[in-house]
Order: structure tokens, then C-alpha cells, then sequence
């Protein structure tokens, strides 16, 4: 089978999100793709919401799309969430699957920077996407990204945390489910 990885913190989960799965899954003809909240994201200096309601955000936010999955196999590994000790256990946990690392066209520049980057790309087949304000620049790692071309839709989490924070509305930003979660829950209130 062959699947793509959209990994991130999902703090919260928004539509650009789903739309880069959709846009990537029919691209390269992907059966799923696997949205896995990072624990600890090594290259995040703020606080990140818990485990558990970002985790739930993105379930809801999956609930109807069968070829979408939440995996909790980062939240579940203690310490930083490192690409490549998730892929090394993936690998050994399903060994017939072939793995598409989606990632924003923002860190293809970055993956020279990636913890054990060369082991890396001889495990996984990179995908970049573009994003809004962010040009795929080329690098180092370059040859071991495959680009897929996306609608630019500039959605953040952060704007939406923001948003939330000062009393504006998210809606049509994020998906329905994920609102009415947020607001039970009193996530990213001032």
C-alpha cells in the first residue's frame, strides 16, 4: 500500500491541511495518508496545546474521509519527534507499505538541518508542496523531494490561535467539528 505521512504539530488542524492531503493522495495515487501529530516537534520553540485535544481535533477533522487515518504513533514515543525514528518503526511495523513524507515546500530548505537527514532519504520518498509566501528553493536534499502543485490557500494555525485568542471567528477555516471543539474546550482563549 502506499501512503503519505502529513506530519505536524496540527495545533490547530485547518483545511489547507486536508486540502494538501486530497492534493497529494490523488497527485501521486496514494491509497491513504496518515496525519500524525508530533509529541514534541523538534523545530517548534513555543508550547504546543496537549496531546490528547490535538490529537481528538484531528480525528474529528478526519471522521468522514475513509482514505484518511490519525495515527498516534509519534505521541506515543517518548522524547522529540524525529521523521526518522518514526519512519525506522513504521518500516519495521509494515513492511509492505511504501511511505510519501508530505512536507511544506518551506522545509525542503531545511532538510539539510533534519536530524540524521542522509539516513533518511534512503528510507522515504519526500513530497514538498507549496506553500503560500514560500518558494521550493533548491538544496542539498533537492533530488530526494518529489513537488506536488496545491491551490495556495493561506491558512495558518497560527492566524487561527490568534484569531481565536482575540474573539474572531474561524469559521470556514477550519473544519465544523474542530470550531465547536475548540470553543467546548476553551483552547487558544486570551
Amino acid at each position: 500500500m502506499r501512503i503519505g505521512i502529513l506530519g505536524g504539530t496540527f495545533d490547530p488542524i485547518h483545511l489547507a491541511h486536508l486540502m494538501i492531503a486530497e492534493q497529494v493522495r490523488e497527485s501521486l495515487d496514494l491509497q491513504e495518508i496518515w496525519f500524525m501529530p508530533a509529541r514534541i516537534p523538534p523545530h517548534k520553540e513555543r508550547r504546543v496545546t496537549s496531546e490528547k485535544h490535538r490529537l481528538e481535533m484531528v480525528k474529528l477533522a478526519l471522521r468522514e474521509v475513509p482514505y484518511f487515518r490519525a495515527v498516534s504513533f509519534e505521541l506515543e514515543r517518548p522524547g522529540p519527534s524525529y521523521t526518522v525514528d518514526t519512519i525506522q518503526d513504521l518500516k519495521i511495523k509494515f513492511p509492505e507499505h511504501t511511505f510519501y513524507f508530505i512536507i511544506g515546500g518551506d522545509m525542503v530548505e531545511y532538510l539539510p538541518h533534519w536530524h540524521r537527514i542522509e539516513e533518511l532519504v534512503q528510507m522515504i520518498q519526500f513530497v514538498g508542496v507549496h506553500r503560500p509566501g514560500y518558494k521550493i528553493v533548491e538544496s542539498l536534499y533537492s533530488p530526494y523531494v518529489k513537488t506536488v502543485e496545491i491551490p495556495q490557500i493561506d491558512i495558518s494555525s497560527t492566524m487561527i490561535r490568534e484569531k481565536v485568542s482575540k474573539g474572531q471567528s474561524i469559521r470556514f477555516i477550519i473544519p465544523e467539528e474542530v470550531r465547536q471543539y475548540i470553543e467546548e474546550k476553551h483552547l487558544y482563549e486570551a
